[in-house]
Protein backbone atom coordinates (compact mmCIF):
# COMPACT_ATOMS: atom_id res chain seq x y z
CA UNK A 1 0.00 0.00 0.00
CA UNK A 2 0.82 3.52 -0.41
CA UNK A 3 -0.13 6.63 1.93
CA UNK A 4 -1.43 9.22 -0.10
CA UNK A 5 -3.07 12.66 1.19
CA UNK A 6 -5.96 15.10 -0.06
CA UNK A 7 -7.90 17.99 1.35
CA UNK A 8 -9.46 15.43 3.90
CA UNK A 9 -6.45 13.91 5.62
CA UNK A 10 -4.53 10.40 4.75
CA UNK A 11 -5.39 7.23 2.44
CA UNK A 12 -3.75 3.84 2.08
CA UNK A 13 -4.19 3.35 -1.21
CA UNK A 14 -2.98 -0.12 -3.74
CA UNK A 15 0.83 0.52 -4.21
CA UNK A 16 0.66 0.33 -7.88
CA UNK A 17 -2.78 1.95 -8.59
CA UNK A 18 -2.96 4.59 -10.95
CA UNK A 19 -6.11 6.16 -9.14
CA UNK A 20 -5.20 7.97 -6.12
CA UNK A 21 -7.47 8.86 -2.70
CA UNK A 22 -10.35 9.93 -3.86
CA UNK A 23 -11.45 6.78 -5.72
CA UNK A 24 -9.93 4.62 -2.63
CA UNK A 25 -12.69 6.73 -0.31
CA UNK A 26 -15.24 5.99 -2.98
CA UNK A 27 -14.18 1.94 -3.29
CA UNK A 28 -14.13 2.06 1.01
CA UNK A 29 -17.26 4.22 1.04
CA UNK A 30 -19.62 1.98 -1.53
CA UNK A 31 -19.20 -1.78 -1.51
CA UNK A 32 -22.66 -2.12 -2.38
CA UNK A 33 -22.88 -4.62 -5.95
CA UNK A 34 -19.45 -5.59 -6.98
CA UNK A 35 -20.33 -3.91 -9.94
CA UNK A 36 -18.01 -0.96 -11.37
CA UNK A 37 -19.30 1.49 -14.06
CA UNK A 38 -19.74 0.18 -17.47
CA UNK A 39 -16.59 -0.11 -19.65
CA UNK A 40 -18.19 2.13 -22.13
CA UNK A 41 -19.07 4.69 -19.76
CA UNK A 42 -15.37 4.51 -19.04
CA UNK A 43 -14.32 4.82 -22.56
CA UNK A 44 -16.09 7.73 -22.84
CA UNK A 45 -15.45 9.87 -20.19
CA UNK A 46 -11.66 9.27 -21.54
CA UNK A 47 -12.68 10.74 -24.61
CA UNK A 48 -14.46 14.03 -23.20
CA UNK A 49 -11.67 14.66 -21.27
CA UNK A 50 -9.25 14.04 -24.40
CA UNK A 51 -11.10 16.63 -25.98
CA UNK A 52 -11.26 18.82 -22.75
CA UNK A 53 -8.15 18.90 -23.13
CA UNK A 54 -7.52 20.16 -26.42
CA UNK A 55 -9.98 22.18 -26.40
CA UNK A 56 -8.16 24.22 -22.77
CA UNK A 57 -5.13 24.32 -25.04
CA UNK A 58 -6.77 25.66 -28.11
CA UNK A 59 -8.24 28.51 -25.93
CA UNK A 60 -4.55 28.83 -23.99
CA UNK A 61 -7.14 27.87 -20.86
CA UNK A 62 -3.34 25.92 -19.46
CA UNK A 63 -1.34 28.82 -19.76
CA UNK A 64 -3.42 30.71 -17.47
CA UNK A 65 -4.75 28.62 -14.78
CA UNK A 66 -2.93 28.31 -11.16
CA UNK A 67 -0.43 26.13 -12.10
CA UNK A 68 0.39 26.64 -16.15
CA UNK A 69 1.42 24.03 -18.41
CA UNK A 70 3.52 23.39 -21.01
CA UNK A 71 2.44 22.02 -24.13
CA UNK A 72 4.51 18.73 -23.80
CA UNK A 73 2.22 18.40 -20.58
CA UNK A 74 -0.74 18.78 -22.09
CA UNK A 75 -0.06 16.45 -24.68
CA UNK A 76 0.92 14.05 -21.98
CA UNK A 77 -2.58 14.39 -20.98
CA UNK A 78 -4.20 13.93 -24.07
CA UNK A 79 -2.44 10.90 -24.68
CA UNK A 80 -3.29 9.66 -21.07
CA UNK A 81 -7.01 10.38 -21.69
CA UNK A 82 -6.71 8.88 -25.00
CA UNK A 83 -5.40 5.44 -23.27
CA UNK A 84 -8.32 5.84 -20.80
CA UNK A 85 -10.69 6.05 -24.18
CA UNK A 86 -9.27 2.88 -25.74
CA UNK A 87 -9.94 0.84 -22.58
CA UNK A 88 -6.21 0.33 -21.68
CA UNK A 89 -7.08 1.27 -17.97
CA UNK A 90 -10.63 -0.13 -17.53
CA UNK A 91 -9.10 -2.07 -14.22
CA UNK A 92 -8.45 0.82 -13.07
CA UNK A 93 -11.87 1.83 -12.24
CA UNK A 94 -12.84 0.22 -9.23
CA UNK A 95 -15.75 2.02 -7.72
CA UNK A 96 -19.06 0.81 -7.78
CA UNK A 97 -22.56 2.08 -9.77
CA UNK A 98 -24.19 2.45 -6.45
CA UNK A 99 -21.97 5.82 -5.58
CA UNK A 100 -22.60 9.34 -5.63
CA UNK A 101 -25.34 10.24 -7.34
CA UNK A 102 -23.36 12.87 -9.51
CA UNK A 103 -20.62 10.86 -10.68
CA UNK A 104 -18.08 12.69 -8.91
CA UNK A 105 -16.41 9.99 -7.47
CA UNK A 106 -16.14 8.51 -11.15
CA UNK A 107 -14.77 11.75 -12.54
CA UNK A 108 -12.17 12.09 -9.97
CA UNK A 109 -11.59 8.70 -10.61
CA UNK A 110 -11.14 9.45 -14.07
CA UNK A 111 -8.98 12.65 -13.34
CA UNK A 112 -6.61 11.04 -11.00
CA UNK A 113 -5.95 7.97 -13.49
CA UNK A 114 -5.11 10.33 -16.59
CA UNK A 115 -3.36 12.88 -14.33
CA UNK A 116 -1.19 9.84 -12.77
CA UNK A 117 -0.56 8.22 -16.67
CA UNK A 118 0.48 11.66 -17.86
CA UNK A 119 3.05 11.91 -15.30
CA UNK A 120 4.37 8.72 -16.08
CA UNK A 121 4.67 9.29 -19.29
CA UNK A 122 6.65 12.61 -19.42
CA UNK A 123 9.04 10.40 -17.59
CA UNK A 124 8.19 11.78 -13.85
CA UNK A 125 7.35 9.73 -10.70
CA UNK A 126 3.50 9.65 -10.60
CA UNK A 127 3.98 8.74 -6.39
CA UNK A 128 5.48 12.05 -5.94
CA UNK A 129 2.61 13.82 -4.09
CA UNK A 130 3.89 17.47 -5.94
CA UNK A 131 1.92 16.31 -8.49
CA UNK A 132 3.25 17.79 -12.11
CA UNK A 133 -0.28 17.19 -13.59
CA UNK A 134 -3.06 17.68 -10.93
CA UNK A 135 -6.27 15.81 -11.40
CA UNK A 136 -8.30 19.11 -10.24
CA UNK A 137 -6.61 21.66 -11.73
CA UNK A 138 -5.66 20.09 -14.85
CA UNK A 139 -7.25 17.25 -16.15
CA UNK A 140 -10.58 18.62 -14.90
CA UNK A 141 -9.89 22.20 -15.95
CA UNK A 142 -12.84 24.04 -16.87
CA UNK A 143 -15.43 21.48 -15.86
CA UNK A 144 -17.27 20.13 -13.23
CA UNK A 145 -18.84 16.12 -12.61
CA UNK A 146 -22.16 17.95 -13.12
CA UNK A 147 -21.52 18.58 -16.08
CA UNK A 148 -18.91 16.44 -17.86
CA UNK A 149 -20.48 13.13 -16.08
CA UNK A 150 -23.76 13.52 -18.11
CA UNK A 151 -21.55 14.80 -21.37
CA UNK A 152 -20.38 10.94 -20.97
CA UNK A 153 -23.23 9.35 -20.69
CA UNK A 154 -24.74 10.97 -23.63
CA UNK A 155 -21.67 10.48 -25.67
CA UNK A 156 -21.82 6.38 -24.50
CA UNK A 157 -25.62 6.14 -25.32
CA UNK A 158 -25.18 7.63 -28.94
CA UNK A 159 -21.78 5.89 -30.01
CA UNK A 160 -22.80 2.41 -28.53
CA UNK A 161 -26.77 3.11 -30.85
CA UNK A 162 -24.67 3.92 -33.44
CA UNK A 163 -22.19 0.97 -33.21
CA UNK A 164 -23.43 -1.90 -32.05
CA UNK A 165 -27.37 -1.63 -31.95
CA UNK A 166 -28.35 0.05 -35.34
CA UNK A 167 -25.82 -2.69 -37.47
CA UNK A 168 -27.41 -5.73 -35.83
CA UNK A 169 -30.95 -4.34 -36.50
CA UNK A 170 -29.65 -3.63 -40.01
CA UNK A 171 -28.51 -7.50 -40.03
CA UNK A 172 -31.97 -8.69 -38.35
CA UNK A 173 -34.05 -6.61 -41.25
CA UNK A 174 -31.90 -7.79 -44.29
CA UNK A 175 -32.51 -11.45 -43.44
CA UNK A 176 -36.11 -11.02 -42.66
CA UNK A 177 -36.46 -8.92 -46.01
CA UNK A 178 -34.64 -11.73 -47.99
CA UNK A 179 -37.11 -14.60 -46.32
CA UNK A 180 -40.09 -12.45 -47.43
CA UNK A 181 -39.02 -12.21 -50.57
CA UNK A 182 -38.27 -15.39 -51.30
CA UNK A 183 -41.68 -17.37 -49.02
CA UNK A 184 -43.68 -15.15 -51.18
CA UNK A 185 -45.42 -17.73 -52.93
CA UNK A 186 -46.15 -19.99 -50.29
CA UNK A 187 -49.53 -20.11 -48.75
CA UNK A 188 -50.26 -20.23 -45.48
CA UNK A 189 -53.58 -19.49 -42.87
CA UNK A 190 -53.04 -16.35 -41.43
CA UNK A 191 -54.09 -15.96 -37.50
CA UNK A 192 -56.19 -13.31 -35.70
CA UNK A 193 -56.97 -14.06 -31.76
CA UNK A 194 -54.81 -17.21 -31.97
CA UNK A 195 -57.35 -18.23 -34.29
CA UNK A 196 -57.48 -19.58 -38.08
CA UNK A 197 -58.17 -16.34 -40.12
CA UNK A 198 -57.72 -15.86 -43.96
CA UNK A 199 -55.08 -17.52 -46.27
CA UNK A 200 -52.05 -15.21 -46.65
CA UNK A 201 -48.38 -16.38 -47.94
CA UNK A 202 -45.41 -16.57 -45.90
CA UNK A 203 -43.79 -14.15 -47.41
CA UNK A 204 -46.37 -11.19 -46.49
CA UNK A 205 -45.88 -12.71 -42.66
CA UNK A 206 -42.15 -11.76 -42.66
CA UNK A 207 -42.97 -9.08 -44.40
CA UNK A 208 -44.40 -7.64 -41.57
CA UNK A 209 -41.40 -8.60 -39.48
CA UNK A 210 -38.64 -6.90 -41.70
CA UNK A 211 -40.97 -3.83 -41.52
CA UNK A 212 -41.39 -3.86 -37.85
CA UNK A 213 -37.58 -4.18 -37.83
CA UNK A 214 -37.05 -1.30 -40.12
CA UNK A 215 -39.37 0.81 -37.87
CA UNK A 216 -37.27 -0.02 -35.22
CA UNK A 217 -33.90 1.13 -37.10
CA UNK A 218 -35.75 4.12 -37.53
CA UNK A 219 -36.54 4.52 -33.68
CA UNK A 220 -32.84 3.57 -32.98
CA UNK A 221 -31.87 6.71 -35.02
CA UNK A 222 -34.64 8.74 -32.96
CA UNK A 223 -32.92 7.55 -29.55
CA UNK A 224 -29.53 9.19 -31.09
CA UNK A 225 -31.34 12.86 -31.42
CA UNK A 226 -32.22 12.98 -27.87
CA UNK A 227 -28.68 12.68 -26.35
CA UNK A 228 -27.15 15.23 -29.28
CA UNK A 229 -26.92 18.20 -26.92
CA UNK A 230 -23.69 18.02 -24.54
CA UNK A 231 -23.99 19.75 -21.24
CA UNK A 232 -20.31 20.24 -21.28
CA UNK A 233 -19.76 23.98 -20.90
CA UNK A 234 -22.50 24.28 -17.97
CA UNK A 235 -19.79 23.49 -14.91
CA UNK A 236 -21.60 23.06 -11.73
CA UNK A 237 -25.09 24.54 -12.02
CA UNK A 238 -25.11 25.81 -15.61
CA UNK A 239 -23.80 28.91 -15.24
CA UNK A 240 -20.31 27.92 -16.77
CA UNK A 241 -18.27 29.11 -13.79
CA UNK A 242 -14.74 28.97 -14.23
CA UNK A 243 -14.63 27.83 -18.03
CA UNK A 244 -14.33 29.75 -21.03
CA UNK A 245 -17.65 30.69 -22.94
CA UNK A 246 -16.48 28.67 -25.80
CA UNK A 247 -15.70 25.54 -23.72
CA UNK A 248 -18.97 24.04 -24.48
CA UNK A 249 -19.16 24.88 -28.32
CA UNK A 250 -16.12 23.36 -29.03
CA UNK A 251 -15.51 20.27 -27.16
CA UNK A 252 -19.08 19.28 -28.62
CA UNK A 253 -17.89 20.45 -32.24
CA UNK A 254 -14.85 17.89 -31.56
CA UNK A 255 -16.57 14.79 -30.05
CA UNK A 256 -18.78 15.57 -33.12
CA UNK A 257 -15.66 15.39 -35.50
CA UNK A 258 -14.15 12.48 -33.82
CA UNK A 259 -17.25 10.40 -33.73
CA UNK A 260 -19.55 11.33 -36.45
CA UNK A 261 -22.27 11.90 -34.26
CA UNK A 262 -23.78 15.31 -34.74
CA UNK A 263 -23.17 16.30 -31.02
CA UNK A 264 -23.78 20.24 -30.10
CA UNK A 265 -23.70 22.06 -27.12
CA UNK A 266 -26.79 21.98 -24.85
CA UNK A 267 -29.16 25.12 -25.80
CA UNK A 268 -29.96 25.66 -21.80
CA UNK A 269 -27.45 24.68 -19.80
CA UNK A 270 -29.59 24.97 -16.87
CA UNK A 271 -31.87 22.17 -18.33
CA UNK A 272 -28.84 20.12 -19.74
CA UNK A 273 -26.97 19.92 -15.75
CA UNK A 274 -30.34 19.84 -14.32
CA UNK A 275 -32.38 16.92 -16.05
CA UNK A 276 -32.25 14.03 -17.93
CA UNK A 277 -35.18 14.01 -19.92
CA UNK A 278 -33.43 13.09 -23.01
CA UNK A 279 -32.10 10.25 -21.71
CA UNK A 280 -35.40 9.11 -20.53
CA UNK A 281 -36.71 9.50 -24.26
CA UNK A 282 -33.69 7.40 -25.69
CA UNK A 283 -34.38 4.57 -23.44
CA UNK A 284 -38.14 4.72 -23.98
CA UNK A 285 -37.20 4.78 -28.10
CA UNK A 286 -34.91 1.37 -26.77
CA UNK A 287 -37.51 -0.01 -25.06
CA UNK A 288 -39.78 0.54 -28.09
CA UNK A 289 -37.47 -1.71 -30.21
CA UNK A 290 -37.22 -4.32 -27.21
CA UNK A 291 -40.97 -4.43 -27.42
CA UNK A 292 -40.79 -5.35 -31.29
CA UNK A 293 -37.81 -7.95 -30.89
CA UNK A 294 -40.25 -9.68 -28.01
CA UNK A 295 -43.28 -9.51 -30.37
CA UNK A 296 -40.82 -11.05 -33.62
CA UNK A 297 -39.06 -13.98 -31.49
CA UNK A 298 -42.47 -14.76 -30.20
CA UNK A 299 -44.22 -15.01 -33.27
CA UNK A 300 -41.02 -17.03 -34.62
CA UNK A 301 -41.67 -19.36 -31.65
CA UNK A 302 -44.79 -19.97 -31.82
CA UNK A 303 -44.71 -20.77 -36.11
CA UNK A 304 -42.15 -23.06 -35.32
CA UNK A 305 -43.60 -24.91 -32.22
CA UNK A 306 -44.03 -28.69 -32.85
CA UNK A 307 -42.57 -30.51 -34.98
CA UNK A 308 -45.96 -32.92 -34.29
CA UNK A 309 -48.07 -31.19 -32.13
CA UNK A 310 -47.42 -27.44 -32.76
CA UNK A 311 -47.75 -24.79 -35.94
CA UNK A 312 -43.90 -26.28 -37.67
CA UNK A 313 -44.64 -23.58 -40.88
CA UNK A 314 -40.84 -22.63 -40.11
CA UNK A 315 -38.05 -24.73 -39.29
CA UNK A 316 -35.44 -23.47 -36.87
CA UNK A 317 -31.77 -24.40 -36.83
CA UNK A 318 -31.01 -27.23 -34.57
CA UNK A 319 -28.48 -25.64 -31.86
CA UNK A 320 -28.53 -27.74 -28.92
CA UNK A 321 -29.98 -30.59 -26.64
CA UNK A 322 -33.28 -28.87 -25.84
CA UNK A 323 -34.36 -31.39 -21.97
CA UNK A 324 -32.32 -32.97 -19.94
CA UNK A 325 -35.03 -35.94 -19.86
CA UNK A 326 -36.55 -35.84 -23.14
CA UNK A 327 -34.03 -36.99 -26.00
CA UNK A 328 -34.17 -35.50 -29.23
CA UNK A 329 -35.96 -32.43 -28.15
CA UNK A 330 -34.93 -29.10 -29.38
CA UNK A 331 -36.02 -25.87 -28.06
CA UNK A 332 -36.40 -22.20 -29.80
CA UNK A 333 -33.37 -21.34 -27.36
CA UNK A 334 -32.36 -18.22 -29.20
CA UNK A 335 -36.00 -17.23 -29.06
CA UNK A 336 -36.36 -17.28 -25.39
CA UNK A 337 -32.88 -15.60 -25.32
CA UNK A 338 -33.80 -12.59 -27.10
CA UNK A 339 -37.15 -12.49 -25.45
CA UNK A 340 -35.82 -12.36 -21.65
CA UNK A 341 -33.57 -9.99 -22.67
CA UNK A 342 -36.18 -7.93 -23.66
CA UNK A 343 -38.36 -8.49 -20.78
CA UNK A 344 -35.16 -6.64 -19.14
CA UNK A 345 -34.94 -3.34 -20.72
CA UNK A 346 -38.24 -2.86 -20.41
CA UNK A 347 -37.31 -3.52 -16.54
CA UNK A 348 -34.79 -0.74 -16.88
CA UNK A 349 -36.90 1.54 -18.44
CA UNK A 350 -39.12 1.24 -15.03
CA UNK A 351 -35.37 2.31 -13.77
CA UNK A 352 -34.51 5.05 -15.80
CA UNK A 353 -37.93 6.90 -15.54
CA UNK A 354 -37.63 6.55 -11.57
CA UNK A 355 -33.90 7.68 -11.73
CA UNK A 356 -35.08 10.64 -14.01
CA UNK A 357 -37.94 11.96 -12.25
CA UNK A 358 -37.24 11.58 -8.45
CA UNK A 359 -33.34 12.46 -9.07
CA UNK A 360 -33.37 16.15 -10.41
CA UNK A 361 -33.90 18.38 -8.15
CA UNK A 362 -33.20 21.86 -8.70
CA UNK A 363 -29.90 21.85 -10.82
CA UNK A 364 -28.88 18.74 -10.78
CA UNK A 365 -30.27 14.90 -11.10
CA UNK A 366 -28.36 12.62 -8.34
CA UNK A 367 -29.09 9.65 -9.32
CA UNK A 368 -27.00 9.41 -12.53
CA UNK A 369 -24.83 6.32 -12.21
CA UNK A 370 -27.65 4.37 -12.15
CA UNK A 371 -28.98 6.29 -15.22
CA UNK A 372 -25.80 5.13 -17.41
CA UNK A 373 -25.25 1.66 -16.43
CA UNK A 374 -28.86 0.79 -17.16
CA UNK A 375 -28.97 2.61 -20.62
CA UNK A 376 -25.99 1.52 -21.46
CA UNK A 377 -26.69 -2.14 -20.12
CA UNK A 378 -30.03 -2.13 -22.20
CA UNK A 379 -27.99 -0.97 -25.91
CA UNK A 380 -25.20 -3.85 -25.22
CA UNK A 381 -28.04 -7.05 -24.31
CA UNK A 382 -30.69 -5.85 -26.54
CA UNK A 383 -27.62 -5.48 -29.62
CA UNK A 384 -25.89 -8.59 -28.60
CA UNK A 385 -29.31 -11.02 -28.61
CA UNK A 386 -30.69 -9.29 -31.84
CA UNK A 387 -26.80 -10.00 -33.61
CA UNK A 388 -26.82 -13.27 -32.17
CA UNK A 389 -31.13 -13.83 -32.86
CA UNK A 390 -30.52 -12.90 -36.80
CA UNK A 391 -27.40 -14.70 -37.55
CA UNK A 392 -27.87 -18.05 -35.70
CA UNK A 393 -32.06 -18.12 -35.23
CA UNK A 394 -32.81 -16.50 -39.14
CA UNK A 395 -30.48 -16.93 -41.21
CA UNK A 396 -30.77 -20.59 -41.00
CA UNK A 397 -34.61 -20.51 -40.99
CA UNK A 398 -36.44 -22.85 -43.26
CA UNK A 399 -40.26 -22.89 -44.38
CA UNK A 400 -42.16 -26.06 -43.92
CA UNK A 401 -44.12 -25.52 -47.42
CA UNK A 402 -46.31 -28.65 -47.13
CA UNK A 403 -47.30 -28.44 -43.77
CA UNK A 404 -48.16 -24.23 -44.75
CA UNK A 405 -50.40 -25.46 -47.57
CA UNK A 406 -52.09 -28.23 -46.16
CA UNK A 407 -53.53 -25.68 -43.70
CA UNK A 408 -55.24 -23.61 -46.78
CA UNK A 409 -58.09 -26.19 -47.89
CA UNK A 410 -58.72 -27.10 -44.18
CA UNK A 411 -59.57 -23.68 -42.61
CA UNK A 412 -63.15 -22.77 -41.52
CA UNK A 413 -61.90 -19.05 -42.68
CA UNK A 414 -61.90 -19.94 -46.45
CA UNK A 415 -65.87 -19.49 -46.06
CA UNK A 416 -64.84 -15.53 -45.74
CA UNK A 417 -64.78 -15.95 -49.87
CA UNK A 418 -68.21 -16.76 -49.92
CA UNK A 419 -68.91 -13.05 -48.46
CA UNK A 420 -69.54 -11.29 -51.97
CA UNK A 421 -71.27 -14.21 -53.27
CA UNK A 422 -74.07 -15.37 -50.83
CA UNK A 423 -73.61 -13.12 -47.51
CA UNK A 424 -71.86 -13.48 -44.30
CA UNK A 425 -75.03 -15.33 -42.38
CA UNK A 426 -74.75 -17.82 -45.18
CA UNK A 427 -71.54 -18.45 -45.45
CA UNK A 428 -70.66 -18.30 -41.65
CA UNK A 429 -73.70 -21.26 -41.72
CA UNK A 430 -71.34 -23.22 -44.25
CA UNK A 431 -68.37 -22.18 -41.86
CA UNK A 432 -69.92 -23.96 -38.83
CA UNK A 433 -71.34 -26.90 -40.79
CA UNK A 434 -68.28 -27.91 -42.15
CA UNK A 435 -67.10 -28.34 -38.52
CA UNK A 436 -69.33 -30.22 -37.18
CA UNK A 437 -69.04 -32.79 -39.99
CA UNK A 438 -65.55 -32.84 -40.22
CA UNK A 439 -65.62 -31.69 -44.21
CA UNK A 440 -63.82 -28.88 -45.73
CA UNK A 441 -66.14 -25.45 -46.93
CA UNK A 442 -65.34 -26.06 -50.16
CA UNK A 443 -67.08 -30.09 -49.67
CA UNK A 444 -70.02 -28.53 -47.85
CA UNK A 445 -70.75 -25.87 -50.95
CA UNK A 446 -70.01 -28.67 -53.36
CA UNK A 447 -72.72 -31.18 -52.02
CA UNK A 448 -75.23 -28.18 -51.52
CA UNK A 449 -74.79 -26.84 -55.08
CA UNK A 450 -73.81 -23.14 -53.44
CA UNK A 451 -72.33 -21.70 -56.15
CA UNK A 452 -71.57 -22.72 -59.73
CA UNK A 453 -67.82 -24.22 -59.83
CA UNK A 454 -66.28 -21.67 -61.73
CA UNK A 455 -67.82 -19.31 -59.18
CA UNK A 456 -66.81 -21.63 -56.31
CA UNK A 457 -63.56 -21.73 -57.87
CA UNK A 458 -63.33 -17.78 -57.89
CA UNK A 459 -64.80 -17.52 -54.67
CA UNK A 460 -62.42 -20.25 -52.76
CA UNK A 461 -59.09 -19.47 -54.56
CA UNK A 462 -56.70 -18.56 -51.87
CA UNK A 463 -54.39 -17.22 -53.98
CA UNK A 464 -56.69 -14.73 -54.65
CA UNK A 465 -57.42 -14.16 -50.99
CA UNK A 466 -54.08 -12.67 -50.62
CA UNK A 467 -53.84 -9.79 -52.47
CA UNK A 468 -50.20 -10.86 -53.55
CA UNK A 469 -50.57 -8.26 -56.61
CA UNK A 470 -50.92 -5.87 -54.61
CA UNK A 471 -48.50 -6.21 -51.84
Amino acid sequence: MRIERDTMGEVAIPRNAYFGSQTQRAVDNFPISGKRIAADLIHALGLVKKVAAKVNFQLGNFTSCAAPLSEKEVDAIIAAAGEVADGKFDAEFPIDVYQTGSGTSSNMNANEVIANRAIEILGGDRFDPKKQIHPNDHVNLGQSTNDIFPTAIHVATAILIKNTLIPALTTCHKILLQKSQSWNDILKIGRTHLADAVPMTLGQEFSGFARQIELAIERAQLAIEQVLELPAGGTAVGTGLNTHPDFGKLVAKILAELTNIPFVEAKNHFEANAQRDGLVTAHALIKSISVTLMNVANNIRFLSSGPRCGYYEIVLPDLQPGSSIMPGKVNPVLCESLMQVAARVAGNDQTITNAASTGGQFQLNIMMPVLADTTIESINILAAATNIFAKKALEGLEANKSICNNAIERSLAMATGLNPYIGYEKAAAIAKEAFKSGKTVREICNEKNILKPDDLKKALDPIKMTNTERN
